[in-house]
């Protein structure tokens, strides 16, 4: 055995086990103390590029859940207007009912009734222009789609939402193409006379959709018609003399469409060569195309899907509706009719890009309300002072009632099963991904305080040993005095 004092091998080989069990020390204290496993790039490079992206997405998902409740609420405050509007209505329909009865309404009580309905309409408008959600204004078109008429002459209204053939809509043309003319009930009666002033022999009755005529004997065809005529706001239907000689009643429904028949009963044969007929017209069937983020979208517009709706009033699954006159309806060529304007409002629901939803928000003014009943008229229209008047704000109402619960249930649709869920299921990607990120980044307790204590022991082992390793040089002492 050699021994030297210039170099302690033994020491050194200590020394450097020491300061590995130091550096390893250092290390378990970091992971001990802050809890995470990786402190820097170097305890673990993959793990930290690993767990960046992941930590990245966690934080956008954290905002993206944040983005939809904040678009959640403001989907409760433009719903809390729409309610507010549906009340306003209900109250008008009440003076539009109380306004037809003439009988017993006198002309202040209208006046009254109609002060009252422009007082609502203004609160309406009110409410459109007004409704916001901090300073974004939702109901007054600058958020949702407006549809303009530009044939006047073949379309009377149209109202376009935010959805079009399950897409959203952007600005552009909206065009038409018959696919069915719609048509009235019609009956040619088969008793023919020499002229219109002839008088009608037989003496009886005959009905009319429910309601009974009475011909003397002594009529004319001429006072036969007018008669029907008179009651046509009860019937439906309107009478007109065919031909110039020999000349024939002809029954026409006032409405088109299949909702509304014809029941003619003549057991007598007054004007009829039968004891019956009936009639029943047709629904106009039109292909409408309007341009979404999908680009143009074709979709089939029905008409009468309403009870005692106008087989001219077409519509789709999302209460898009389209108001034809009788000149739309005899074009069989795909003619353009209007404009749409799309404006929106977006909600950036993902932790990335190209993870946002559009929502066209809906226009409330009551010139854009009730518009697909009467031809011509809105909410903005009603006069409740005429008895025609009083029937007409019925039917514009009942339109704008019914057009306001359609928009009503798309942002409701759209809240529950498109935002809340995207909450729901954000929440549990947002748990699912921290989940895997702690795995990656997060120490593991119990085992590192097991390697700390083990550390320990192999330093203040080491420490001896490196006592120990410095003694030895000793013995060359020892020999030098034993000489």
């Amino acid at each position: 055995m050699s021994l030297r004092i210039n170099t302690n091998i033994p020491a050194m080989r200590a020394l450097r086990h020491l300061d590995n069990t130091n550096i390893e020390m250092s290390g378990s204290i970091a992971r001990l103390s802050s809890g995470l496993r990786i402190n820097s790039a170097a305890d673990d490079p993959a793990g930290l590029i690993i767990s960046e992206g992941m930590r990245s997405q966690i934080k956008g998902i954290s905002q993206a859940i944040r983005n939809s409740q904040d678009a959640v609420n403001m989907a409760k405050t433009a719903e809390g207007a729409l309610d507010e509007i549906q009340r306003l209505l209900l109250g008008m329909r009440s003076l539009a009912v109380h306004s037809a009865n003439t009988a017993v309404v006198d002309a202040a009580s209208l006046q009254a009734n109609q002060t009252q309905v422009r007082s609502t309409l203004q609160s309406i408008d009110r409410i459109a222009e007004q409704t916001q959600f901090g300073t974004k204004k939702l109901l007054d078109g600058t958020a949702g789609a407006l549809a303009n008429v530009t044939a006047l002459n073949m379309v009377s209204s149209i109202h376009i939402g935010g959805t079009f053939g399950g897409e959203s809509v952007t600005s552009g043309p909206i065009t038409i193409a018959r696919t069915t003319a719609a048509t009235r009930a019609s009956v040619a009666l088969g008793n023919t006379f020499a002229t219109a002033n002839t008088i009608v022999p037989t003496a009886g009755s005959f009905v009319i959709n429910g309601y009974s005529f009475t011909s003397n004997g002594n009529e004319t065809v001429q006072s036969l018609v007018a008669k029907i005529n008179e009651m046509s706001s009860t019937t439906g239907v309107t009478a007109q003399i065919s031909g110039s000689g020999p000349v024939q009643i002809v029954l026409n429904h006032n409405t088109y469409g299949s909702q509304h028949s014809i029941a003619f009963f003549d057991p007598a044969n007054i004007i009829h060569n039968a004891a019956s007929a009936t009639s029943v017209g047709v629904d106009a069937v039109f292909q409408v195309s309007v341009p979404t983020t999908a680009g143009v979208q074709t979709v089939n517009f029905t008409g009468g899907r309403g009870p005692q709706e106008s087989g001219l009033r077409l519509t789709d699954n999302y209460g898009n509706s389209i108001l034809l006159n009788e000149n739309g309806n005899a074009t069989a060529a795909a003619t353009q009719v209007g404009v749409v304007t799309a404006g929106s409002v977006r909600f950036q629901i993902g932790a990335n890009a190209d993870q946002s939803v559009q929502f066209s928000m809906p226009v409330v003014f009551a010139s854009r309300l009730g518009t697909g009943a009467v031809a011509g008229m809105s909410l903005a229209d009603i006069d409740l002072t005429t008895q025609t008047g009083a029937e007409n704000a019925m039917r514009v109402i009942d339109d704008a009632i019914t057009q306001l619960a359609q928009l009503r249930g798309d942002l409701g649709s759209f809240q529950r099963n498109f935002l809340e869920s995207t909450v729901r299921s954000l929440g549990i990607a947002e748990e699912n991904l921290t989940a895997s990120e702690s795995t990656i980044r997060d120490a593991d307790m119990a085992a590192e305080i097991t390697e700390y204590t083990r550390l320990q022991i192999l330093q203040q082992t080491g420490m001896s040993v490196l006592a120990q390793a410095n003694q030895t040089p000793q013995g060359v002492l020892s020999l030098l005095r034993g000489g």
